[in-house]
């Protein structure tokens, strides 16, 4: 692995009431819990080790909040398509409410009803790749700050694989994710995955 190449660092937001009681939480504008913000206060220590030539994040303010904590709030640049999955109908719902209605429901194979579904989310996700990679084509490290959900679509599509794949990574508050190049820019990998304690 070339340690020259540029890496793409993905920060899950901090905790929020909604996190701690399982409801999805896509277009509802909550703002971090005290133990949420203090965690993101914490990511610095760690994130302050990297140089980064472009800061991305959510316009929402779990994610918008996340980055100020962690040292950014002069350098952020709002990216729309790292808002979280639409959840639609189900926004506030928890997957066992949903499946007591619909047992056989999956967000990542049926997506939601007046909703986004995973073709959708995975376009923006391959917006956001598609800009990351021409930053690290000429200019170096790129973090981003966003939402479980849209980031385990960012990370299957980084990895060239169907948005559905997402489905395999569990991303917890607060938590560190590096994407980075094997030989060359030609060869995505996962460096790190949903690390959150100190990240060397």
């Amino acid at each position: 692995m070339n340690p020259n190449l540029p890496l793409l660092v993905l920060v899950r937001h901090g905790e929020t009431a909604w996190t701690l009681t399982g409801q999805h939480t896509g277009h509802s504008d909550i703002a971090l819990t005290a133990a949420g913000s203090e965690s993101a206060k914490h990511l610095h220590e760690t994130l302050s080790r990297f140089d980064f030539a472009e800061v991305l994040t959510s316009p929402l303010k779990r994610a918008l909040q996340t980055a100020e904590l962690a040292g950014y709030a002069d350098s952020v640049h709002l990216e729309p398509d790292l808002r979280e999955w639409d959840y639609g109908d189900y926004e506030g719902r928890t997957t066992a409410a949903i499946r007591a209605e619909r047992p056989d429901w999956r967000l990542f194979d049926h997506g939601c009803p007046n909703g986004e579904s995973p073709e959708v989310i995975s376009v923006r996700a391959d917006r956001v790749i598609a800009r990351v990679q021409r930053i690290h084509a000429t200019a170096g490290n790129v973090i981003a700050f966003a939402h479980s959900d849209i980031l385990r679509v960012l990370i299957a599509r980084w990895l060239q694989l169907p948005a559905v794949e997402g489905r395999r990574v569990k991303l917890d508050t607060s938590s560190i994710s590096i994407l980075g190049y094997d030989h060359d820019l030609t060869e995505p990998v996962i460096r790190r995955l949903n690390q959150v304690a100190p990240v060397a």
